[in-house]
């Protein structure tokens, strides 16, 4: 574990040192964003500017910053919005961010959009590698299955938890189905839990839904 905490602390300090080196000058703010007005804005490089605003940011690229952007990542209005899109920035223009800002672009491009990335990039894309493509594989594989989409510890069953589940885990479904899972088997994987008819028993007693609902 101190190896870990090791790692994690040099990644953190050779991430500060690179920001350091970074020029990432704040210039005027008041710019019109498609967030909102830009309280604080900084300079990456030429047509490059992040803007921070009350509720949300990210970048804005001018017409010939925009246009390195690859057409399969590129937004045309040159807006890319700070929670998942400033990756394509990143992808677009590495030397303007730290190894450790390039690893998480490469992450969440993998993760969100891994047929872009696998185009882009020139590779296939391994199970773990991305979370909307293992999710898409999931959906895919338990399309038939019962899979839960709410749980909760039984108060009438002990030792069991509620679970209600839909064919392929799908919400606002109209066939919902009630089960009983021992508290032992219940570990939820990445992307949901799936019902063994062969050990998880359908459940029509007194719902521990009902008795939770009354007490919010």
């Amino acid at each position: 574990m101190a190896v870990i905490h090791d790692d994690i602390a040099a990644e953190q300090a050779a991430h500060e040192a690179e920001l350091q080196a970074l020029d990432r000058p704040t210039i005027k703010a008041g710019a019109s964003t498609p967030w909102g007005m830009a309280q604080v804005s900084r300079r990456y490089a030429d047509g490059i500017i992040l803007h921070a605003t009350a509720g949300h940011g990210g970048f804005h690229l001018d017409e010939n910053a925009n246009a390195v952007v690859h057409p399969l990542y590129r937004n045309d209005d040159g807006s890319y919005e700070e929670d998942c899109e400033w990756a394509r920035v990143a992808h677009a223009y590495p030397k303007l961010f730290t190894a450790y800002e390039r690893r998480l672009a490469d992450r969440i491009l993998r993760d969100y959009c891994p047929d872009a990335y696998e185009r882009v990039m020139g590779v296939k894309l391994k199970d773990g590698q991305s979370h909307i493509r293992d999710r898409q594989e999931f959906e895919k594989r338990h399309r038939n299955d019962w899979v839960v989409i709410a749980a909760l510890n039984s108060d009438h069953k002990p030792g069991f938890v509620e679970c209600i589940a839909t064919l392929g885990g799908i919400r606002g479904e109209t066939g919902e189905r009630r089960f009983l899972v021992p508290r032992s088997d219940y570990t939820i994987g990445r992307h949901g839990f799936v019902i063994d008819p062969l050990k998880h028993q359908p459940y029509d007693g007194p719902s521990s839904f009902v008795t939770w609902a009354a007490r919010q």
